[in-house]
C-alpha cells in the first residue's frame, strides 16, 4: 500500500490533507478515486491507513480509518557519514541506507575528497537527497524519514564524533580489528528502556583516508575498524557497515 510523509500540520484531528508532490501522486499517477486507501505518516509520532475523500483542487482530504504503530524504525540509530564520491554515488548511498536503515546522513569534505560543491550547488544538491531519502523511505515503509545535511569540513566531522555513543572509523590499513566486535561491545548491556544507541559510521572517499587523518579520528575518539580484507567501492562501504551494525544490533536476523 502506497504510504506518504506529511506535515503534522496536515493533521486535524481525524482529517489528513495531502497537498503537493504527494497529491499530484495520487491523483495523477496512481489514479486514485474516493474511497482508497493509503497510509500517512507525520514522521514523528502518528501513523494511520487513511480513507480518500476527495481529490481536487492539487489536493486530496482524507479521513483516518485506522490509527497505526509506528514499529519499523530500528533501535539503534545509525549516522551514515559519507565523504562526498564522485558522480551519482551519493544519491546510491541515500536510497539503499534509507532502505537499509539509516537514521542520519552527514556528507562531508576530506583530504582526498575530489568533489567540492558551492554553496548554491550544496543547496540543490541537499534538496535532492533529501527528497531521494523521503521517497526510499516511503518505499521501505520506513516510520521516519532520515534527515540528510549540509556538507561538513573534516574538523566539523570530528567534533560530532563525540555526540555520538561510539564513532567507528572505516579504514583499510587497520588490519584484523573486525566492525562486529566493536558494534557487539558498544551494544552490550544497553537495557531496552535506555535511549536508542546512537552510532557514527565515517566512510572515506574513493581515494580513502590519509595516515594524518587517521590519527585525528583516533585522538577524537573514533574507533577504527576493518570490513575484511577486501578493499570496498565507498559507497559499497557504506552499505556493508550499515548492514553489519543492524544485523549485529538483531535489526537483520542478527543476535538480540
Amino acid at each position: 500500500m502506497q504510504r506518504y510523509f506529511i506535515e503534522p500540520a496536515q493533521w486535524a484531528g481525524m482529517t489528513v490533507t495531502i497537498t503537493g508532490d504527494d497529491a499530484h501522486h495520487l491523483i495523477k499517477v496512481m489514479r486514485a478515486r474516493p474511497g482508497d486507501e493509503c497510509i500517512v505518516s507525520d514522521g514523528v509520532s502518528r501513523e494511520a491507513l487513511v480513507r480518500l475523500q476527495t481529490l481536487e483542487g492539487g489536493q486530496v482530504l482524507a479521513e483516518v480509518a485506522e490509527e497505526l504503530p509506528m514499529e519499523n524504525e530500528p533501535r539503534v540509530e545509525v549516522w551514515v557519514a559519507q565523504s562526498l564520491p564522485k558522480g551519482d554515488k551519493m544519491e546510491l548511498v541515500i536510497q539503499k541506507g534509507t532502505e537499509i536503515g539509516a537514521s542520519r546522513f552527514i556528507p562531508f569534505t576530506s583530504e582526498r575528497t575530489v568533489v567540492q560543491l558551492d554553496g548554491k550547488k550544496e543547496g540543490k544538491r541537499t534538496e535532492r537527497w533529501q527528497k531521494i531519502a523521503k521517497e526510499a523511505a516511503e518505499q521501505a515503509h520506513r516510520n521516519r524519514v532520515p534527515s540528510v545535511e549540509g556538507v561538513r569540513t573534516w574538523k566539523s566531522l570530528m567534533e560530532l564524533a563525540g555526540e555520538a555513543d561510539a564513532a567507528l572509523f572505516c579504514y583499510e590499513k587497520q588490519g584484523e580489528q573486525a566492525l562486529k566486535s566493536v558494534i557487539r561491545g558498544v551494544l552490550a548491556g544497553r537495557k531496552p528502556e535506555q535511549d536508542r544507541a546512537k552510532l557514527l559510521l565515517i566512510i572515506g572517499p574513493e581515494g580513502g583516508f590519509s595516515e594524518r587523518e587517521a590519527m585525528e579520528a583516533e585522538n577524537a575518539g573514533c574507533r577504527p575498524v576493518a570490513l575484511g580484507r577486501r578493499i570496498l567501492r565507498t559507497e559499497t562501504a557504506a552499505m556493508v557497515g550499515l548492514t553489519c551494525i543492524l544485523y549485529e544490533a538483531g535489526e537483520m536476523g542478527g543476535e538480540e
